[in-house]
């Protein structure tokens, strides 16, 4: 079978995936931007009220592997139905609101909790079962599905809720995430695998995490993924006001931020390319050492365009490129039984990085005041990071691709036992 027959005849899995997370938690996560002035004004709640939506963000510490081993125990399809009921119900909920701000709270924390199931560390599970020569760009296919949603959808919403009012976006959302995740449902091909008894639900999880834990491989890619996450929240909060100090107008920032975008779409499927034809422990190592380079260049202060525009381009590489390595190296290291459980965990550690960063960051601006101090030591833990993926055991082929439950991978797992 050719690498584009096997893309050809999976279609099924692919775009069940692409839907389900087009129309998922990742893409909901947008909404909140567009529906944040309207809410303020409606209820005037205060911005620092609202700005407590985004510590929210820390609850995928505990969802995230919780949902990835659901994923392994119920199948892909039982657990992601969760998601698609649940997402439609918290936005017609929202849309009949009266303006008590913890109650709009409470609906975020459900949704948080709940839709973590229509995530990649779900969706994703179907694509590497019934893919092995093309996973890496069936991946990046798969990635780039939330992002191409934000960018169409995001501006109808923005204008429709402008014209017709939140209420009635909230009831427009809760039919878009309902039609498309129980379209996503119905392409899902029946789960192959036997999901684990629920009697033994506990000595199989003792069983798994177990072995996931005696493996030096999955200890080399939590830390090396954490290392390497230390600077992701600069990206979504921080990168404009680090521009500012480096030279940067703001009319340039607006270009700034397309090239990142672009970025993210390049580094999606060049990765995806590359994981399918070179060792994935080199693809993963350049992937994450990415972000030193962009670290490194904003913290130089050489503040020409051309310099800023080249990191912000390194930044926006290294996170399209990430969302194919996480899942690629899960699968082939871990196999397909315990796919979920440790990309869940892994997953989650890139929060916990985030994490971490910004208290770093808060701590080096308090003793400096200055952003340098922080990048650089980002940078040189990210290229630490990275250099740890070098260890990850390699082999040639997949584990296997035919949709049966299997154990995992059993020649990587021996070889990373032996690491």
């Amino acid at each position: 079978m050719t690498y584009i027959q096997e893309l050809r005849l999976n279609w099924r899995p692919l775009l069940a995936a692409i839907i389900g997370l087009s129309c998922g938690f990742t893409a909901m996560a947008f909404t909140n931007v567009i529906m944040g002035p309207h809410l303020i004004a409606e209820f005037g709640w205060s911005k620092a009220q609202y700005a407590l939506v985004g510590t929210l963000g820390i609850m995928t510490l505990i969802a995230l592997p919780v949902t990835g081993r659901l994923v392994d125990m119920f199948g892909v399809r039982r657990t992601a139905c969760v998601g698609v009921v649940a997402g439609p119900i918290t936005f017609l909920v929202m849309s009949r609101m009266s303006g008590d701000f913890q109650f709009f709270l409470a609906l975020l924390v459900a949704q948080n909790l709940l839709c973590m199931t229509t995530t990649s560390t779900v969706l994703t599970r179907t694509v590497v079962q019934h893919t092995d020569k093309a996973r890496g760009l069936a991946l990046a296919l798969t990635a780039a599905g939330p992002a191409f949603t934000i960018a169409t959808a995001g501006p109808l919403l923005n204008n429709y809720v402008a014209d017709a009012g939140w209420r009635a976006g909230y009831i427009a959302l809760a039919i878009f995430c309902f039609v498309g995740g129980t379209i996503a449902l119905l392409l899902l091909p029946r789960d192959k695998e036997k999901p684990a008894p629920v009697l033994s639900a506990h000595k199989t999880a003792k069983r798994d995490y177990g072995r996931i834990a005696r493996m030096p491989a999955f200890w080399i890619m939590l830390s090396g993924t954490m290392l390497a996450n230390l600077s992701q929240f600069v990206t979504n909060s921080q990168l404009g006001v680090m521009l500012l100090d480096n030279g940067v107008t703001e009319r340039e920032i607006s270009g700034m931020i397309s090239v990142f975008a672009t970025g993210v779409i390049i580094g999606r499927f060049v990765c995806g390319f590359a994981l399918d034809r070179f060792p994935a422990s080199i693809v993963t190592a350049v992937v994450m050492a990415l972000p030193a380079i962009g670290l490194f260049l904003i913290a130089a202060q050489l503040d020409t365009t051309a310099m800023m525009l080249c990191a912000v381009l390194m930044l926006g590489l290294s996170f399209g490129a990430e969302a194919d390595v996480m899942g690629y190296l899960v699968a082939r290291i871990f196999g397909i039984e315990i796919y979920g459980t440790v990309l869940g965990l892994m997953v989650a550690s890139i929060s916990l990085g985030s994490t971490f960063g910004a208290f770093i960051l808060s701590a080096t601006l308090k003793s400096t005041g200055s952003y340098s101090t922080f990048l650089v030591v980002a940078g040189v833990l990210a290229l630490i990071g990275s250099l740890l993926f070098l260890l990850l055991p390699d082999k040639s082929k997949h584990g296997p691709t035919d949709g049966r439950a299997s154990e995992p991978d059993v020649p990587a797992a021996a070889a990373a036992g032996q690491a």
